[in-house]
């Protein structure tokens, strides 16, 4: 293992060049001082852009991508692309002061909008004649829009880089009007085969084009698994995730900052429980490499460099049994089936529910079973979650399904084998008047999830926070990092 870093930086983070450039880049200050390089930066797209290129991530307002896709004869896609431009324009115009340097910048962005466009543009003609269906290529569609973000954001953050004295390298794994269909790993090793880390800055694109699709694979978690690629194939010392904020027992905003702390250290295992509640702190099957190859990973706070950060290993164990986190998600649906002849009969049910849902991507977070009954909780929107209802009615007639809005809150930690913390959740849960609809406790004791209604979510994770965690003084962290 060599002693580099692989640093990836958030979108939120990168939309404040001037904490990436003094917080994250430079240390204490200076572009010559000791630790800038031996460093490979991957970077997200500025805040916002992605949701434009192709949906909000949460509203589900529809970008580019999602425009392009739902079109008849409207062309609303084209008037979103001049909005795009417009912003990623004014983007532009924040960062370089100088003339020369922004007219240098938009052209550069410029050139790539231009060519998408022409490319929509080219696919929406082709695809008005009846042999060519426009669905065989929205894959591709999303995969060449998704790569405009990080493009524009690290082409701009070398640039600027090199103003400050640094010699910064942008690093284009998007495979723009590159020919060669690639693997994700033989294009990483390609790209960083001459790059000299001793005296070279990498800033690479969050977005790798690839055979498969990363985003065909990976949905919006794509940037994560080019970030986790590069620090296996590199041998980095370290992998290094730089957020708005730190990873923290609970959300600030429902907890109260005073309230809240660092985690500090915990284990892949927490970190998986967390992206099954959409919290992620890695994607899954990022975190995967780092763990098999024993990479130690760090979350740190972009606005707080002084702070060490969360640092995640595979062997980590806190020393005493305890919960560092309270977690959880709203918006989930409880789809139960019941059947009196499910009775004997529970896996072949299993079996073919599950393959029901498979079929409508669903995503499901936790389920329960008894002798008859089978019960999914789905974060997937109501649309989805009708024609999943719809299609088991249909292979099951007799069975009875009810469908329910809830939310699932959940007490993770590293070790929480300890007699006791159960009926403790418990107990303040019932002491601020919360029906706790279902419980699940794993033998491997990392988690604990509570389903209750979802107007009782925000009650739910302070009750359980002040219950838990708030009434142990942990200081800066719960372990120190």
């Amino acid at each position: 293992m060599k002693q580099h870093t692989v640093e990836k930086i958030g979108g939120t983070s990168m939309s404040d060049y001037a904490a990436v450039r003094d917080n994250i880049v430079f240390k204490n200050g200076k572009a010559d001082s000791e630790g800038v390089y031996q460093r490979i930066f991957v970077v997200s797209a500025y805040g916002g852009i992605t949701d434009m290129l192709l949906e909000h991530k949460k509203s589900g307002r529809p970008g580019i991508f999602a425009l392009f896709a739902g079109a008849d004869e409207d062309r609303s896609w084209a008037e979103a692309v001049t909005g795009l431009r417009e912003r990623m324009q004014e983007i532009n115009g924040t960062l370089f002061t100088d003339p020369e340097q922004l007219k240098k910048a938009n052209g550069f962005i410029s050139e790539r909008l231009e060519d998408a466009e022409n490319c929509l543009a080219d696919l929406e003609r082709v695809c008005q004649h009846g042999h060519f269906a426009l669905e065989g290529h929205l894959n591709t569609v999303s995969e060449m829009l998704a790569s405009l973000g990080e493009a524009h954001s690290a082409w701009n953050t070398a640039e600027l880089l090199r103003q400050e004295g640094v010699n910064a390298r942008f690093v284009d794994l998007t495979g723009w009007r590159d020919g060669e269909h690639l693997t994700l790993d033989e294009r990483i090793e390609r790209a960083f085969r001459d790059i000299d880390l001793a005296t070279e800055l990498p800033i690479a694109t969050g977005y790798a084009h690839t055979r498969d699709g990363l985003m065909n694979t990976f949905a919006r978690g794509y940037s994560e698994m080019t970030f986790s690629r590069i620090a296996v194939i590199t041998e980095a010392c370290e992998a290094i995730i730089h957020k708005e904020y730190h990873l923290s027992s609970a959300d600030p905003r429902l907890v109260g900052e005073a309230q809240a702390v660092p985690i500090g250290r915990t284990n892949y295992d927490v970190a998986d429980q967390l992206a099954n509640l959409g919290m992620e702190a890695i994607h899954p099957r990022a975190a995967k490499g780092l763990r098999q190859q024993e990479i130690p990973l760090r979350i740190m706070n972009t606005f707080e460099p002084e702070h060490r950060g969360t640092l995640v290993t595979g062997d980590y164990f806190s020393e005493t049994p305890c919960v560092e986190i309270i977690a959880g998600r709203k918006n989930i649906y409880a789809v139960e089936c019941f059947d009196q002849d499910m009775m004997g009969l529970m896996t072949s049910y299993d079996r073919s529910i599950n393959d029901i849902i498979a079929r409508f991507k669903g995503n499901v977070v936790t389920k329960d079973t008894n002798a008859n009954t089978i019960t999914h909780f789905l974060a997937n929107n109501l649309k989805t979650v009708k024609r999943i209802r719809s299609v088991i009615c249909e292979q099951f007639p007799d069975c009875d399904i009810q469908v329910r809005k809830v939310a699932v809150v959940s007490a993770i930690g590293s070790d929480m084998k300890v007699p006791g913390m159960l009926s403790r959740a418990v107990a303040a849960l019932a002491r601020s008047g919360i029906s706790v609809l279902a419980v699940h406790q794993s033998m491997r004791q990392v988690d604990m999830q509570f389903v209750v209604n979802e107007s009782d979510y925000e009650s739910a994770v302070k009750s359980l926070h002040h219950a838990l965690v708030e009434v142990y003084d942990h200081g800066e962290a719960i372990c120190a990092a």
